[in-house]
């Protein structure tokens, strides 16, 4: 498990060095790493959970924005998801459920300052690139629209009751899968420092979080061959 956010520590030595970097607006085109080659299948939807649409688009000055704006709402379906477990009676189904939520409401936190230090000329809405738009651009955004939001956040129906652990756990497993794709792709396609960095950790994290996911559905009784369709993603 995380401590509380190493990347928030480091957020004012790596700010300023960084929005340097954002000033020139071809640099991430130009550098543009190749894509993951991991060969994952396509996430289900277990237990009433939506599928994820983790595509933010293609390398360019906006990509950042972008990948910002999708895991801000991604982070955000997680926190509601968690919140379904507070006080649920199961020390730890709970205290996991209590440590997401820490954790990815303190990397909001980390993300909203650096969209406020490197695109202050963004709107304040979330943005998605417009089909066929420049990645170069802030012309070539648009508003996320409510499928995209609901996308990245991943919640479908809610748990009933008697579901509400297997719900819980199974959904989280996809949600962190969703997480390693957004993570590998912010390394194929980012050249800024502090996304590379954050996308290492989400990496770290999140493995590590599905193989305790995978460990307390064992103790359900399930150990489904699905749960383990993200592990080409665990390396860095």
């Amino acid at each position: 498990m995380r401590s509380p956010l190493l990347v928030l520590a480091a957020l004012a030595g790596l700010l300023a060095p960084v929005a340097q970097a954002q000033m020139d607006p071809h640099q991430h085109h130009r550098m543009m790493a190749p894509a993951p080659s991991a060969d994952v299948p396509p996430a289900s939807a277990p237990m009433g959970h939506s599928g994820h649409a983790h595509d933010v688009g293609p390398a360019g000055s906006t990509y950042d924005l972008r990948f910002i704006d999708g895991m801000v709402q991604h982070h955000t379906g997680a926190l509601r998801m968690s919140e379904f477990m507070f006080n649920i009676g199961q020390p730890g189904v709970g205290a996991l459920a209590k440590t997401i939520w820490r954790d990815q409401a303190g990397e909001i936190r980390a993300m909203g300052l650096w969209r406020k230090a490197w695109f202050p000329a963004a709107p304040v809405y979330p943005v998605a690139l417009v089909p066929g738009g420049d990645p170069n651009s802030l012309g070539g955004l648009t508003r996320m629209s409510q499928a995209q939001i609901d996308g990245m956040r991943m919640m479908g129906d809610g748990p009933t009751k008697d579901n509400r652990v297997v719900w819980f756990l199974e959904g989280m497993l996809e949600h962190h899968g969703g997480a390693l794709l957004m993570a590998h792709d912010a390394l194929a396609k980012s050249t800024n420092p502090t996304i590379r960095r954050f996308a290492r950790g989400v990496i770290v994290a999140q493995r590590a979080e599905i193989m305790e996911l995978r460990r307390m559905l064992a103790v359900e009784g399930l150990r489904k061959p699905e749960y383990r369709k993200y592990d080409a993603l665990f390396n860095l």
